[in-house]
């Protein structure tokens, strides 16, 4: 299996920025974590860090005609007005899970793109990446 992980804006600051909502982890840190379970699973995982909803839209249909199995993503900050990556995601055929380290509803945030995903997974913090990755192998298996 192969997967996609798009990290929307400002998520190559994680660690940094906010911990007290975000905690300590790196990016580089949640990255080695994530291979280390996708190899455990049997997947190959990308992981795509980008500020740009052009770029991380791109990348997503790269990967579908690319006949990618599954996409995860943090929308982060297109999370209210990512609507373009909403419809890329509804364009494709390979399902995809909303990440959240939060719960955004908890914190008064709606989700665009939610209704594009088979399914969101929120407020676990690091671990939100970890049930997403078993969930989507699940969901395929």
């Amino acid at each position: 299996m192969r997967f996609l992980l798009i990290q929307g804006a400002n998520m190559e600051y994680l660690g940094r920025r906010e911990p007290e909502l975000y905690g300590t982890t790196t990016a580089k840190e949640l990255d080695g974590i994530l291979r280390r379970q996708a190899r455990t699973l049997g997947v190959d995982l990308d992981i795509l860090y980008t500020n740009t909803e052009g770029e991380a839209v791109s990348a997503i249909f790269k990967a579908d005609r690319a006949r990618v199995d599954g996409v995860l993503f943090n929308p982060a900050g297109f999370l209210h007005a990512g609507h373009a990556l909403r419809d890329c995601l509804r364009s494709i055929r390979a399902p995809a899970i909303e990440i959240h380290m939060t719960n955004i509803e908890k914190r008064g945030y709606g989700s665009i793109t939610a209704e594009a995903a088979i399914g969101i997974i929120a407020g676990f913090g690091v671990d939100s990446y970890l049930l997403a990755l078993q969930a989507l192998v699940t969901r395929l298996a």
